[in-house]
């Protein structure tokens, strides 16, 4: 006797369909990426250095299957010359349709800092780029966003639990690179607060047809066992609502989504973080730039501590 279609296609959405070609804890995280020693492309008051001098400088500890990257938080700067020395790592592999787990027990704080953890294709913004963990002078919560060349849009309606902020038009020409960002609910998934809680985990799950985004924090009830404790397989049908969802009904992922880079990296002022109106909107004393240079103390709180990397495919 057949099963009926339906109940079919039920069964095959909870199949583990996805297997980890990864598991990168400590050094082998570390040597998963490489050290983007370039000019900020945000304009801010970072110093991206290189692997050989962010081991000299103090910026990596490795221990055991911990991994920390951190910015420089003792050298007074000058009015003129780099910024404050700090961190961009690139994966070394492209990954397509994939699932990416992120178990990370601290993230970066302080005012004029800008953390992210993001995805990235070739040819910018051609190949699209995936905001996973996002925000600016610690203020919560943590916003996701998709941005891409013209002629990809969301639907007003979605089921997620963030909510939509700054319109549904991901191109970065419509939108003066804003794209279409979704914020989240919990206050604990950025900034103080997340670390306050011991922090948490961030997943990815990128298809042909959708981009999910999700958040548990350390003591969430709803954290999925196999997200708690990795193991071979995963099966994102059962992890509930995401926190962000794209879906590609008004864009065609074929054209405007390509392989993915993942890029983790902390910044400093620059055209989010540093804007008059946002940084003074967040409490933040004097300037940007001023602060950044002057007060070394203030950033030994931004450092991220990467527990593990799963990812699956």
């Amino acid at each position: 006797m057949f099963a009926p279609l339906f109940l079919v296609a039920l069964n095959a959405l909870h199949v583990a369909a996805y297997s980890r070609t990864a598991a990168l804890y400590g050094q082998n995280f570390l040597n998963a990426f490489t050290f983007q020693s370039i000019a900020d492309p945000t304009n801010g008051r970072g110093n991206y250095v290189d692997l050989g001098q962010a081991w000299n400088d103090g910026l990596i500890t490795v221990n055991g299957g911990s991994l920390t990257l951190r910015a420089d938080s003792w050298t007074k700067l000058g009015a003129s010359g780099p910024g404050r020395n700090t961190f961009r790592l690139m994966s070394n592999t492209q990954y397509n349709n994939h699932v990416a787990v992120f178990d990370i027990g601290h993230m970066p704080t302080g005012c004029g800092t800008w953390p992210a953890v993001w995805e990235v294709g070739q040819d910018w913004p051609n190949n699209g780029e995936i905001d996973i963990v996002e925000g600016v002078n610690s203020q919560e919560p943590n916003q996701s966003t998709l941005h891409t060349s013209n002629g990809c849009t969301m639907p007003a309606s979605r089921k997620m639990s963030g909510y939509a902020t700054g319109g549904l038009d991901c191109s970065v020409y419509d939108t003066d690179n804003t794209g279409c960002g979704t914020k989240y609910t919990k206050a604990n998934s950025f900034g103080p607060d997340f670390n306050n809680a011991g922090g948490g985990w961030y997943a990815i799950v990128k298809t042909s047809t959708a981009i999910s985004m999700y958040f548990w924090g350390r003591n969430d009830g709803s954290v999925p066992n196999e997200v708690r404790n990795p193991g071979q397989t995963v099966n994102p049908a059962s992890w509930g609502t995401p926190s962000a969802y794209y879906p590609s009904t008004q864009c065609n992922f074929n054209t405007h989504i390509g392989s993915q880079n993942i890029i983790i990296n902390l910044a400093f002022c620059g055209d989010w973080a540093g804007a008059a109106s946002v940084y003074g909107a967040s409490g933040c004393p004097s300037t940007c730039t001023d602060y950044v240079n002057s007060n070394p103390s203030a950033f030994s709180e931004a450092y991220f501590e990467f527990n593990a990397l799963n990812i699956y495919e």
